[in-house]
């Protein structure tokens, strides 16, 4: 059976803002590993089903680095030039990188973002919460959540960790958001990534001549590591440390306020936060789309796929598979989600997850605890999505509550 997508990868919300598109959905369960065409006429791979989708990121005979071929994109980006020729790497960023080098970066990175220092960091991440929270108490509603409190809070956390100056967080938070934009103009990107790229520069220099009580500088303490692979790090460690916990704390708050009965069983019963967690991971998955690279002829699942194929994988799509997760379209915090692909698989599993973790579990117990009527001040459908960004949420949420916040 020969089932491709013409028109790219189905990126629509059609099926309601937490669930996969249903053209995505369709191809999961008639063939979960299906052939995509893409925008540019190249004939890649789409992979939606569990299984294959863990198969895949555990094989890394799919590539994720840029440099080794053409890596096509499965949606249009009118504004920038098309790629006609591999990327050149960028030192440091890990995510792009193959073991060894992948593992040589990963490796230096490993000990600050251990169970351990994230439970020695817990109590300073739920105090950065609470005076967040502080904040949004003390503003009339309605206040847009995303600004006052879900981007605030891990770009706080994350800021603290790397011992980003104060000053200059509002400059990051802009031009990396900026990054995420899909269908931009080479200038507005290459402007981005080069304001991001020299303010790094300039701080991972300064952290090597005087080091400071901070991963940052944590890392400089690497003689076998340059400049150039700390600034690298930095710039991935910077953007994935809070655009991803930033739109799950929007994003999840949307869910409970859509899910009034599980919203009042996770308030009534805190202890179920950190599964509820892991359940809203595996819901919503708002870090969806990765690409491969594949690197020979691979068998997968029963389809061929050729040597310089892209391949597209969908979290999402893997996440609600059938075959996995009974019911797994329904948000359910008593499930026991274990196994999610939330933070991915394999050697690129990420690497702050367990920060991520603390950062929701303080996040959303908070906001329970405190806003207990809290409400959207607009109705569901006028909610800004972001389909049109790398990491998916919600621009804005308007919310509102009628007592006095606690």
């Amino acid at each position: 059976m020969t089932q491709t997508v013409p028109n790219g990868l189905p990126m629509q919300r059609d099926a309601g803002p937490f669930d996969p598109p249903r053209d995505l959905t369709r191809l999961r369960e008639a063939r979960p590993v299906s052939p995509l065409l893409f925008p540019d006429g190249h004939e890649g791979w789409l992979v939606t089903g569990y299984e294959a989708v863990r198969q895949l990121l555990a094989d890394n005979r799919f590539s994720s680095r840029q440099d080794i071929g053409i890596i096509h994109l499965p949606y249009d980006t009118s504004g920038m030039p098309e790629q006609t020729e591999p990327s050149p790497p960028m030192p440091g960023v890990f995510i792009a990188m193959d073991p060894p080098d992948h593992t040589r970066m990963r490796r230096r990175l490993t000990g600050a973002f251990t169970v351990r220092r994230m439970k020695q960091l817990e109590e300073h991440i739920v105090e950065i919460t609470e005076r967040q929270l502080d904040e949004l108490a003390r503003r009339t509603p309605p206040v847009d959540l995303v600004k006052a409190f879900a981007l605030p809070v891990p770009s706080l956390v994350i800021s603290e960790l790397l011992g980003v100056p104060h000053e200059d967080r509002e400059s990051f938070q802009a031009n990396s958001a900026q990054i995420m934009v899909r269908d931009q103009t080479l200038e507005e990107k290459v402007g981005a990534v080069d304001a991001l790229m020299t303010f790094l520069t300039g701080l991972v220099t300064r952290k090597r001549a005087e080091p400071g009580d901070d991963i940052l500088s944590d890392l400089t303490r690497h003689d076998d590591l340059s400049i150039e692979e700390l600034v690298g790090a930095a710039f991935l460690l910077l953007l994935a440390g809070h655009e991803t916990t930033a739109n799950m704390l929007a994003l999840g708050t949307f869910a409970l306020l859509e899910h009034p009965e599980q919203r009042a069983e996770l308030r009534a019963n805190p202890e179920l936060m950190p599964n509820a967690v892991e359940e809203m991971m595996r819901y919503l998955s708002v870090a969806d789309i990765f690409f491969r690279y594949a690197t020979e002829d691979i068998e997968l699942c029963g389809e061929t796929i050729g040597e310089g194929s892209t391949v597209v994988v969908s979290l999402l799509a893997a996440n609600r598979d059938p075959e996995r997760f009974d019911n797994p379209d329904t948000l359910d915090i008593h499930r026991k989600a274990r196994g999610h692909l939330g933070f991915g698989h394999g050697v690129h599993q990420c690497l702050g997850q367990q920060l991520a973790r603390v950062e929701m579990r303080a996040g959303f117990d908070g906001l329970l605890r405190r806003f207990p009527d809290l409400a959207l001040a607009v109705p569901a459908d006028e909610v800004r999505l972001r389909t049109d960004m790398n990491i998916y949420g919600v621009h804005e949420l308007p919310v509102t509550w009628t007592g006095t916040a606690r």
